[in-house]
């Protein structure tokens, strides 16, 4: 029985796709997995739709029914401010029906970010970002301190997710600390529903 992982992210930079891929590779590294990544358009102050319904490269944009279709979500986005930026923000908003409908009730769930300082609000980000999730019933997922890069490295990553330390101009380049710690997040999600499916059948 397959398992599907669904990661959805916002990148402005790039940084959090980096993070994104490595995740994925960490859910495929497990048997019957597999990750489908997407992604949400940019939002402007402008009234008038100013992205094209395709994006020009990279995933597709995400949609209802990659929320419905999922057996766990790993959601990812640049820091602004503590939070998620404004274009996850608005996707999330917008998953009125699917929380009316009860799709992503029991799944797991998983976050990550991307910061340009190291105490630029990296946790608050990853913590406001579970809340829609407990909203939405999803069982959340951290990353243990059995993860030894967790208790050892000196760019990003915390228990609450995976994360990037990407410099003040954003030119820093993911470590491979921060790119094991991804990988292993994308590992957890996706054995915890497999589990969770098994437990469930």
């Amino acid at each position: 029985m397959e398992t599907t992982i669904l990661i959805l992210y916002y990148s402005r930079h790039g940084a959090t796709q980096t993070l994104a891929e490595a995740i994925a590779q960490g859910v495929e590294s497990v048997a019957r997995c597999s990750a489908r990544l997407r992604t949400v358009p940019a939002v402007s102050s402008n009234t008038e739709a100013s992205e094209p319904s395709i994006p020009a490269s990279g995933p597709p944009y995400a949609e209802a029914a990659d929320l419905a279709q999922c057996d766990g979500l790993v959601l990812g986005s640049p820091t602004r401010f503590g939070n998620m930026a404004a274009a996850m923000k608005y996707f999330i908003d917008g998953t009125l029906n699917t929380w009316l409908s009860g799709d992503l009730i029991g799944k797991p769930a998983a976050v990550f970010t991307s910061t340009g300082s190291l105490h630029g609000g990296q946790e608050a980000t990853l913590l406001t970002m579970m809340l829609p999730l407990f909203h939405h019933g999803m069982v959340l997922v951290g990353l243990p301190y059995s993860e030894p890069d967790l208790a050892t490295t000196q760019t990003g990553g915390t228990p609450y997710g995976a994360s990037h330390l990407a410099g003040s101009d954003g030119s820093r380049p993911v470590s491979q600390e921060e790119l094991r710690l991804a990988q292993a997040l994308g590992r957890r999600v996706a054995q915890t529903a497999q589990a969770l499916k098994i437990a469930r059948s």
